[in-house]
């Protein structure tokens, strides 16, 4: 319950941002008029985001068993590739978002025919990008954590606390540092991704598709077991297994080590030209 809410707090806020962004400077430019197209977008992108997540549930419910862990080892690798894209995504747009968006803005609100389903294209897109990364991370949690109320509660109160977050921003009653808040969220999100990573390997094996490195990495069955307190709680935040394979833990541990150092580097300063003598 505690990462998908998480996980759609860290989405839902970031999706706010960028309405909140569009929002403000129409209004603050005098074009509050537009606000119900962007609203016709985020409406839109939501309910299309429901019925892909709602569609792949339902057509995975009648695979195979081998099948059905070939989808989940598929859905989980997509998921990891978008959640570290969102990651990387936020860091380097996060310096410039704001004074691009307010140009698509004015380009879409120009003198040109279809400015209003420009208007509510920009506003679908922005949703539509953290709905679908959002909509796999959860089916890749459902397909190897397996089903259950507590997910779904999870990422509704996430969806809910965001949606409050980011009207508070808005507002201006709430001020958030957000570089530290993108900073430790991503972090924690390329954790959740090591652990859906480690899940798509298992899930491979399981499909008949991976059987390499499947020698017991080690055996803490005993001493932290997934079915306990603790070891659950550590299986949902950060895909702890008891007996993991080597391959598993390679993969966990590889993809940490190449992602979060990159994650944290400084950005490069952009490069002075140099005179000739």
């Amino acid at each position: 319950m505690l990462v998908p809410f998480l996980i759609m707090v860290r989405e839902g806020v970031e999706a706010a941002l960028i309405v909140g962004i569009i929002a403000g400077y129409l209004k603050s430019t005098g074009r509050g008029q537009w606000m119900p197209l962007v609203w016709v977008g985020i409406v839109t992108a939501i309910l299309l985001c429901l019925a892909l997540g709602i569609v792949l549930d339902l057509v995975s419910a009648d695979f195979p068993q081998k099948e059905q862990e070939l989808f989940a080892a598929i859905i989980g690798l997509i998921a990891v590739f978008l959640l570290a894209s969102m990651v990387f995504w936020m860091k380097k747009a996060s310096r410039s978002i704001k004074g691009e968006l307010q140009h698509s803005i004015d380009e879409a609100l120009g003198e040109h025919d279809g400015k209003g389903l420009a208007l509510v294209f920009m506003a679908f897109l922005a949703v539509a990008r953290e709905g679908l990364e959002s909509v796999f991370f959860l089916l890749a949690t459902f397909q190897q954590q397996g089903a259950g109320l507590e997910a779904p509660i999870g990422a509704l109160a996430g969806v809910l606390a965001a949606a409050a977050i980011g009207y508070a921003i808005y507002a201006g009653t709430v001020r958030l540092n957000l570089r530290r808040f993108f900073r430790w969220t991503g972090i924690f999100i390329l954790i959740v991704a090591a652990g859906l990573l480690a899940g798509s390997l298992r899930a491979l094996h399981e499909a008949g598709l991976w059987n390499g490195l499947q020698t017991v990495a080690f055996d803490l069955s005993h001493v932290l077991p997934t079915d306990g307190v603790v070891g659950s709680v550590l299986s949902g935040i950060f895909g702890y297994v008891d007996t993991p394979t080597i391959g598993e833990v390679a993969v966990y541990v590889l993809f940490l080590v190449i992602t979060v150092p990159l994650f944290l580097a400084a950005p490069r300063a952009p490069r002075q030209a140099t005179s000739g003598a």
